[in-house]
């Protein structure tokens, strides 16, 4: 539990350090428009800190720990932590009006989606095992 508790405070930093760099690096550039550096906060409040936090109370209910539990939370991380930097670097070239290649766009959408796939992945693996260890599921 102290691992989830120490992820959730850690992703609460991350969280707060993506809503300040986003309002204040859109302020410097006099940037008024919609850009993917807003979803920063968000994704690391819920995705990172809320999805923390909850894993706390589960733990202390089901015990659902063990040893592949660390494995599916560094696919988890992985992704979480992905998906945040190409949303950053996107909002960055939106900010600064970098014009980008075709080939540079798809390679930051292509690596915010294997962000996502492994955010997902990570998702319906750790379910399946906090699902085997709550009471009427063990000999599913």
């Amino acid at each position: 539990m102290k691992r989830y508790i120490n992820s959730a405070f850690i992703y609460a930093i991350f969280a707060m350090i993506g809503g300040v760099f986003y309002r204040e690096f859109t302020k410097f550039n006099n940037f008024e428009m919609k850009t993917t550096l807003s979803v920063i906060h968000t994704h690391y409040f819920m995705l990172g800190m809320m999805f923390f936090l909850l894993l706390v109370v589960l733990e202390k209910d089901f015990s659902f720990s063990n040893q592949k539990t660390g494995r599916i939370l560094i696919v988890y991380h992985i992704g979480l932590n992905l998906t945040a930097l190409m949303f950053a670097v996107r909002g960055i070239a939106q900010v600064l009006c970098a014009g980008l290649s075709g080939g540079m766009n798809a390679a930051i959408s292509g690596f915010a989606g294997i962000g996502h796939i492994l955010l997902g992945t990570g998702i319906i693996l750790l379910l399946i095992q906090i699902r085997r260890s709550v009471a009427g599921f063990k000999n599913e």
